[in-house]
């Protein structure tokens, strides 16, 4: 596949996340205010978060598909995670309006009861399918194109998911309460579940957050560097892989390493080895920029030597 396709297939799924973001947002803000309902409120404000934070993947994934120049020699692929990093933040604003809101009507406005009509249903039942519907789609691109960005986002509205499921429980708890005598004390059912919504999108904004922190910080994943090793390790010639350094940048990760060979192989031979590592990289790290620098064994051996008498 070309890279030209690729760039627009990731486009196409952040372009109808953008969409599916606004037909929600728009339907929940509408039946929540009908129905006085806070859990669809925060619903609708989460699905409008949720509009600006899959517009930002959108920009960040045409921005970040820039080839590189003399300012961004390694691209712009951290756009991305400035995108996710914008998307978390935004993520714990909405969280803290939900509790507050949550919090009067429990505790200082008590009187203050949503109506659980037809309506509220539907909503809901068709924000569960569109979420489901949108994640499956970001998430397999996700993977395809190794993109940090569409994985937030395919991780986010897989979340919408389950609070979507849990102000359904909240509706329900208003439904009885209207039909069952004695059980008035489940009025408080939808601000309960508003609250479970924010522990929610706290819970993956953090997740979030610090892995968006983590890539900022040119944070290697975990295990990356051995299995970089043990495939230039296995590369006929090469004695020792070392120095491994990796910085990911988007969809990219770039990779730098060191390699000890025969002081007395050819030039060309050396090239030659060079692009058989290069190689067995990136069959295990797709979209790898890998950079590889021989040395002598004697060379490296002398060097291992005085750094060790220091």
């Amino acid at each position: 596949m070309t890279h030209e396709q690729a760039r627009k297939d990731k486009r196409a799924a952040a372009l109808s996340s953008v969409i599916a973001a606004v037909g929600l947002t728009t339907f929940k803000l509408l039946i929540g205010l009908l129905t006085n309902s806070l859990g669809i409120l925060a619903e609708a404000a989460h699905s409008g978060l949720d509009l600006v934070a899959a517009a930002m993947t959108l920009f960040a994934v045409r921005a970040s598909d820039k080839p590189a120049d003399k300012e961004h020699p390694f691209g712009h692929g951290k756009i991305e995670n400035l995108s996710a990093l914008g998307e978390t933040l935004l993520l714990l604003g909405t969280s803290a309006w939900i509790i507050y809101e949550a919090v009067q009507r429990l505790f200082f406005h008590p009187e203050i009861i949503p109506q659980a009509s037809v309506w509220s249903f539907v909503v809901m039942g068709t924000s569960i399918i569109v979420d489901a519907a949108r994640s499956r789609i970001l998430a397999r691109a996700a993977k395809k194109y190794n993109s940090q960005a569409l994985e937030a986002d395919a991780l986010h509205f897989s979340t919408d998911i389950w609070s979507s499921a849990v102000v359904i429980v909240g509706l329900v708890g208003l439904t009885v309460a209207r039909y069952v005598q004695g059980l008035t004390w489940m009025h408080k059912a939808d601000a309960i579940a508003a609250l479970v919504v924010a522990v929610i999108v706290i819970y993956v904004s953090l997740q979030l957050g610090w892995r968006t922190i983590a890539a900022l910080l040119d944070t290697a994943p975990k295990g990356m560097a051995e299995k970089i090793e043990r495939a230039a390790d296995s590369v006929p010639g090469v004695m020792n892989a070392h120095a491994v350094r990796i910085r990911p940048s988007g969809a990219h990760t770039f990779i730098d390493m060191h390699v000890t060979m025969n002081g007395n192989c050819s030039l060309n031979e050396a090239h030659a080895a060079t692009e058989v590592i290069e190689r067995a990289i990136q069959a295990i790290i797709p979209s790898s920029d890998v950079t590889v620098h021989v040395e002598p064994a004697e060379e490296a051996a002398e060097a291992r030597r005085r750094k060790t008498r220091k």
